[in-house]
């Protein structure tokens, strides 16, 4: 296979690096190369294999998590065929290797390319000129890859590291053609004022001109050109010019352009590169904070791997528009790279959509020794260096750090960024990980370091990310040196397992770290971290009948002037519990003028709603920025529960009511529905309609209190018939049950709780193998945790049963938990389907209990459920992160408690007909 690429605009072949692919391109498009691999499935013969791969996920080779504990030994040998086409005298030749990991030996027709690469994810390459045949000739290609490495520190930075241990060649392979006299390379410093200065590294050049320009991304030319003559015996040339008008990168408005470089001798031009580039000034200001642009900036980041469940740590430029679309979507603006430099494509897709980005050089709490972290500090940052979303080099990770290769960044950087240790206090930076809100706390009020963890919030199954992430931002902006924080992690890292017959695996509790599923599935925090994270914050969540259509809002961009975003509201009624579609009806739509506003700055956003604005059921107003993007949806409910219809409420006669005692229950007989009671207990045992039993039971119970029955009582009211219950025990607990002609039945309660509770409210019984799905009103679709009650939007939702753990089987939204502001719910069943209404604001429901994870080590983030699987809560549990507790995670994560012990009165509605 020959594909050959132009490095440069159209020119001719003699002015351009010519680029020929010997692997494929990503993992959509390979290329088979003969393979042997020495242990593990499939060894021992040589085979075919996709070049790029990681060998694991083709089937190839062992396993292994964090460290190469089974098969350390484990090698991949590749042979390839390949021919170089004519490309006129005097060129030269290089093969590079995107990354291939761990040690690669390189021969080309039998002899050694150069030195034995170390380290694996870095880019390398070897002039092979004088080792090739003639064009049109076969030449052959042997690699020899070792996951394991000869020097004892790259195996402790990057082989005993948390995360999969791959092998492989996972990233492309190609030749570059270039004249003989070529440039090999070059790093901008690009500042915000217009100023750029360029090293030009042009190899063979003496007494020669070197011409740049620079354009817009369409071609039209910027500014004037400059040029600077080379010098014999001079590694670079400066090239240095000022430009006007130009307009600064920044996340929220990414703007680029092109750097044209050419290399002339008397005869003309003999090389001409092309460089992508963004004007941006990046500055550490101690005991002040982070500057870009001369704007004090802080960051909304996550940390994220390179992996794709099917190709390991083997992508395309779609996965890394993907990932990136999905960080802009939940509103980040910066991404740190853990723990390796990423896909080139990544860091393109993120210059030009826009993140900032803190790039990485491996060492998991342990660091590379001086003598090769040097040589692999010059690979990435001599690739990495002109992308102008790379603001910070992090030198190694929580203890893997090298202080003797700080000083080894600003060699290669003409821009100088800043150094950091992530975890570390280090170069006016504190960066912890995993604080708890003590910490913070404690930082916010005597801190002398600009503050933004590297990692946060650590996520496993369900909790993290945006579970207690509210508590965190808030009190984390107010350090007098804010710079923001980055969250752990971005997506599941679950592989397919080719020797496990396909199974997805998240190896435990180590992996199933992300706000996403592996394959980018969302997780609910996803939708919280989207509304924390707005760059527009508005906080109305009920409108009250003196609504006057103004809301208060905030600007939280950097850069940008509310005045760009824009506002779309629409008033809605939703679909009865009877309906066949949960969609809501518009009863009007409209736009809302946005204030001028500043970066930082509160105002007015005034909605023109119609007079009868009351008659809906809920508002929806959605912001856009300015290019267009949803930034958040908020919905806002009207009207209150109790005045939600209660269907098939007639006035129309009915049969009377009937009540009967039997030895061990009570039988009440309405509108054809029979309700058994349990006269020693006085709770709810049955229920019979004309389709026949529904198994509702065992309620209702006070949620984790244990009442005995004091007293139990029937007797007729009128046309209706009451049940009451009163209990005793730790907290006084009533019931009362109404039975009226031609309505539901009717529960009225009130309780009391002394103390910390895990939750509060009532609950029954249903048997989960019964349940089918259910509809609600209310927030969703995602479940809920006392710590995570952002994000969910007010409406009518459906989902059908499915038992999915959060971070082991990925299908969401998750059917059982918590579930928050629930007007009414249907609850779907083999026996025929009941409808329960709330009175009361701020009810959860508890729709059955989530299982525990198999891979759960810890009770972190497996938050407390009563006993009852379905329960009607004011108040439920939160849940923690990997490492804390909840209890450690601040206010919203605390255990709950009545106020003032006023007891706590609720109505609800059954309707079984």
């Amino acid at each position: 296979m020959l594909v050959v690429l132009w490095a440069a605009c159209s020119q001719a072949f003699s002015q351009a690096t010519v680029v020929q692919y010997l692997s494929g391109t990503d993992k959509d498009h390979t290329v088979q190369w003969d393979f042997y691999c020495t242990t593990g499935s499939k060894s021992g013969k040589w085979d075919k294999i996709a070049v790029p791969s990681n060998w694991e996920l083709q089937g190839f080779g062992t396993y292994n998590y964090y460290r190469d504990d089974v098969n350390p030994d484990e090698q991949g040998l590749y042979k390839h065929a390949f021919q170089v086409p004519a490309a006129g005298k005097n060129k030269r030749v290089f093969i590079v290797f995107e990354a291939s990991m761990t040690d690669t030996e390189v021969k080309v027709n039998g002899q050694l390319a150069g030195p034995v690469h170390q380290g694996g994810f870095y880019r390398f390459k070897y002039e092979i000129t004088s080792l090739l045949k003639p064009a049109g000739t076969d030449n052959l290609l042997e690699v020899k890859v070792s996951k394991r490495s000869a020097n004892a520190s790259i195996n402790q930075a990057e082989r005993k590291a948390d995360f999969w241990q791959f092998g492989g060649i996972f990233r492309p392979v190609y030749l570059e053609v270039v004249p003989a006299t070529y440039i090999d390379r070059v790093a901008l410093n690009a500042q915000a004022d217009g100023s750029l200065s360029v090293d030009v590294y042009a190899v063979n050049a003496a007494n020669q001109t070197l011409k740049a320009e620079v354009q817009e991304l369409s071609g039209k030319r910027v500014g004037p050109g400059f040029s600077a003559k080379t010098s014999s015996g001079q590694e670079k040339t400066t090239l240095r010019q000022q430009f006007k008008g130009i307009k600064p990168w920044n996340p929220e408005a990414p703007k680029l352009y092109n750097l044209i470089v050419s290399l002339a001798d008397a005869k003309g031009v003999v090389h001409r590169i092309k460089q992508r580039f963004g004007f941006r000034t990046m500055e550490l200001r101690p005991q002040d904070g982070l500057y870009v642009n001369g704007q004090k900036i802080y960051f909304k980041g996550v940390c994220r791997h390179s992996e794709w469940p099917e190709s390991g740590r083997t992508l395309s430029k779609q996965l890394s528009l993907l990932d990136v679309g999905l960080m802009k979507e939940m509103n980040m603006n910066a991404v740190r790279m853990s723990h390796y430099p990423p896909d080139q494509h990544f860091l393109d897709v993120c210059d030009s959509l826009g993140l900032f980005v803190l790039d990485e050089l491996t060492g998991w709490q342990a660091k590379y020794d001086t003598l090769v972290g040097r040589k692999l500090v010059k690979e990435l940052v001599v690739r990495d260096v002109n992308h102008p979303s790379i603001v910070l080099w992090d030198n190694g990770n929580e203890g893997g750090f090298n202080f003797g290769l700080d000083g080894d960044y600003a060699l290669y950087d003409p821009q100088k960024r800043p150094v950091i240790h992530p975890w570390e206090r280090f170069n006016g930076t504190d960066t912890k990980h995993y604080p708890d809100y003590n910490y913070v706390q404690n930082s916010v009020l005597y801190g002398k370091e600009i503050f933004f963890p590297t990692e946060f919030m650590h996520g496993l199954f369900d909790g993290g990310h945006g579970a207690g992430l509210e508590d965190f931002w808030n009190l984390m902006r107010r350090h007098p040196y804010f710079g923001g924080g980055f969250l752990w992690a971005l997506h599941d890292e679950a592989v397919v397992r080719t020797d496990q017959n396909g199974k997805l695996d998240a190896a435990g509790d180590q992996a199933p770290d992300g706000i996403l599923g592996p394959h980018r599935e969302k997780e609910a925090s996803f939708y919280t971290i989207k509304e924390l994270w707005s760059p527009v914050v508005i906080d109305k969540k009920f409108l009250a009948p003196g609504f006057d259509g103004r809301l208060e809002v905030e600007n939280r961009y950097l850069y940008t002037n509310l005045n760009q975003c824009s506002f779309a509201w629409r008033l809605v009624s939703f679909p009865t519990p009877n309906g066949t579609t949960t969609a809501p009806k518009n009863n009007a739509t409209g736009t809302a003028q946005p204030p001028a506003l500043a970066p930082g700055t509160k105002g007015t956003l005034a909605l023109k709603l119609p007079s009868n604005w009351h008659q809906s059921d809920a508002l929806y107003l959605t912001a856009y920025g300015p290019d267009k993007r949803e930034l958040f949806t908020w919905t806002m409910p009207i009207r209150y529960p109790q005045d939600i219809d209660k269907q098939f409420v007639a006035k129309s006669a009915a049969p009377a009511i009937e009540a009967a005692e039997q030895v061990v229950s009570l039988l009440v007989k309405a509108d054809g529905v029979s309700y058994y009671f349990d006269k020693s207990t006085g709770y709810l045992q049955k229920v019979v309609n004309a389709k026949g039993e529904i198994s509702l039971s065992g309620g209702p119970v006070q949620a984790g209190v244990h009442h005995s029955l004091q007293k139990f009582r029937h007797y007729a009211a009128g046309d209706s018939h009451v049940v009451e219950a009163d209990y005793g025990g730790p907290s006084e607990f009533h019931v009362k049950w109404l039975f009226a002609a031609g309505k539901p039945a009717k529960l009225e309660y009130q309780y009391s709780q002394k103390g910390d509770a895990d939750f509060m409210g009532i609950t029954f019984n249903y048997p989960e193998e019964k349940i089918t799905g259910m509809k609600w009103l209310g927030r969703g679709p995602y479940r809920v945790w006392k710590n995570r009650l952002k994000g969910q939007q007010f409406g009518v939702w459906h989902k059908d049963y499915n038992n999915s753990i959060t971070g082991e089987t990925w299908q969401y939204p998750e059917f059982k938990g918590y579930h928050a502001d629930l007007y009414w719910v249907v609850v779907e069943n083999k026996e025929s389907p009941f409808t329960v209404y709330s009175d009361d604001q701020s009810i959860f429901l508890q729709m059955l209990k989530p299982a525990r994870p198999a891979g759960a080590r810890t009770d972190n983030t497996v938050p407390a459920f009563p006993d009852g699987n379905l329960g009607f809560l004011t108040a439920i549990a939160p849940i923690g992160t990997k490492f804390q507790a909840a209890a450690l995670m601040g206010p919203q994560s605390q255990k709950n408690f009545m106020l003032n012990y006023t007891p706590i009165k609720g109505s609800l509605w059954f309707d079984f007909r």
